[in-house]
């Protein structure tokens, strides 16, 4: 765990970042700046995350129990929440409550985006990738299951009833 408390400016911009690609999406491509890691935040994550032109943030997904939220440093982007799309810039700010709609943002102008990225770390969570068709079970705060949604059944009535 790190000891830090503090990152200046500077050295956050000195960062190399960590390229990402989303494993369900070779199109969401990132680089990642992660201040909560290098802090030693453990319940909450807070990047800085750069994206190029026509490529996505993550795979559009909805977590069931944990809050998110973006903010814009820089460029513009469309934002797709639900069934509607958002066209962003600048300032704006963008709150993902846990269980409410799916989203993602994709980088559709001509310049580098440049996000704030703030999320919940519990050690247990639920997301759907609603386009995929599966859903991802995370396990103390480490490993994670996937699976089809369509594979999974509905508890029978009464189930987990004493």
């Amino acid at each position: 765990m790190s000891e830090r408390y503090l990152i200046r400016a500077d050295e956050i911009e000195a960062m190399e970042g960590l390229s990402k690609t989303h494993f369900l999406n070779e199109n969401a491509r990132r680089i990642n700046k992660s201040l909560g890691d290098a802090t030693g935040l453990m319940g909450l994550g807070f990047h800085i995350i750069e994206v190029e032109p026509g490529c996505e943030t993550t795979e559009y997904h909805v977590h069931h129990h944990e809050d998110e939220c973006v903010y814009v440093l820089a460029g513009t982007a469309t934002a797709r929440i639900g069934d509607e799309s958002h066209e962003i810039g600048p300032g704006d700010f963008i709150g993902y409550r846990a269980g409410g709609l799916a989203h993602t943002i994709v980088n559709t102008g001509g310049e580098i985006l440049k996000l704030i990225v703030v999320g919940q770390r519990l050690p247990h969570d639920v997301g759907d990738y609603p386009d995929k068709g599966k859903r991802i079970f995370r396990n103390d705060g480490l490993s994670w299951s996937l699976a089809d949604l369509g594979a999974l059944e509905a508890p029978s009535a009464g189930a987990g009833k004493k």
